[in-house]
C-alpha cells in the first residue's frame, strides 16, 4: 500500500523534555509524537524533524513529517494526533499532506529562533522557564551593535558546542537582531542552519556586553579566536524558542 506523508506543525513546552530527538535517558518530544501516531494508527513511524532542540527548549512552530499507510483526512490525523498527545505540553497546530520528496529537514532553507530575556529584580512567576532572567541593567542597543559583527559569512568555532556533529564550523548568520519591549529583550536569528549551541553561545557573550561587563568589541574579537575557550557564557536553554522553518515556495502547492 502507498505511503502518506504527513507533515505537522508543532509547538511544545521543551521543560518536561531532553529535547526534540529520541533520548535513551528521558522523554523527548520526537518519542511522544510517534507513540501519538501509532496510538491513533496503530502503525510504527519515524518523525523527521527541520531542527533539533536541547533539554528545556520551546518550539513556536517545529515542521516536522512522518510516513503511514493510513489515510485520514489531514485535519482528522491532526485532532487524532492531538487527543493521543495529551496531557504533554505538545500540540499539532497544522496537519497537511505533502509530496513523498518533501523532507522537513532537507527541504528546509532556513530557520529562524528567538531568545528571550527578562531584565528586572523580581523573579520569574508567569514567565518561569520560558525566559532567562537577567537583574543586572542591560543596554540592549549595545547588544544590538556588537551582534553586527557576527551577521555574515564566518567560521564561528567560539560559539560552538565541544559536542557539535557539523562537519564544519562555518555557517552564513542572516540575521540577527536585538530589541527592548519594556522589561524583555528579544534576540531574533536566522540562517539556513545553525552550529549545537551556536544561538545560546552568542546570546551568552552578548549578555555579557548588554551588562557592561564586555566592551561591544569583543564580540568580534572572540568570533576571530576561533577558540572555544573564549566563550563567555552559554544562555540557558529555557530562553530559547525555535520560530519558524522556511521552504521554497511550492510550484503545486503544500
Amino acid at each position: 500500500m502507498a505511503l502518506t506523508r504527513y507533515a505537522l506543525t508543532l509547538e511544545f513546552d521543551g521543560t518536561p523534555f531532553f529535547g526534540l530527538q529520541r533520548q535513551k535517558d528521558g522523554p523527548s518530544v520526537q518519542q511522544a509524537v510517534e507513540e501519538a501516531v501509532h496510538g491513533v494508527t496503530g502503525e510504527e513511524v519515524t518523525l523527521h524533524s527541520a531542527g533539533r532542540t536541547d533539554t528545556g527548549v520551546h518550539a513556536l512552530a517545529m515542521r516536522s513529517h512522518f510516513d503511514v499507510e493510513s489515510k485520514l483526512t489531514p485535519f482528522r490525523m491532526g485532532e487524532a494526533i492531538n487527543a493521543h498527545l495529551r496531557p504533554a505540553p505538545i500540540a499539532v497546530t497544522h496537519c497537511e499532506a505533502v509530496p513523498e520528496d518533501w523532507h522537513a529537514r532537507f527541504s528546509c532553507i532556513g530557520r529562524r529562533y528567538l531568545y528571550r530575556i527578562l531584565n528586572r529584580r523580581a523573579p520569574l512567576t508567569l514567565e518561569k522557564n520560558r525566559a532567562w532572567l537577567l537583574s543586572p541593567e542591560c543596554d540592549a542597543e549595545a547588544m544590538h551593535r556588537a551582534a553586527q559583527s557576527l551577521v555574515g559569512h564566518h567560521d564561528f568555532t567560539t560559539f560552538r558546542s565541544v559536542h557539535c556533529q557539523a562537519a564544519s564550523p562555518v555557517k552564513t548568520l542572516d540575521r540577527l537582531d536585538i530589541k527592548r519591549s519594556g522589561d524583555e529583550i528579544r534576540i531574533e536569528v536566522a540562517a539556513r542552519s545553525f552550529l549545537h549551541h551556536q544561538v545560546r553561545s552568542m546570546v551568552g557573550c552578548l549578555a555579557l556586553v548588554g551588562m557592561g561587563r564586555w566592551n561591544e568589541d569583543r564580540i568580534a574579537q572572540v568570533l576571530e579566536a576561533k577558540d572555544r575557550q573564549e566563550l563567555g557564557l552559554n544562555a540557558p536553554a529555557h530562553g530559547l524558542y525555535f520560530v519558524e522553518a522556511i521552504y521554497p515556495e511550492p510550484e503545486g502547492g503544500i
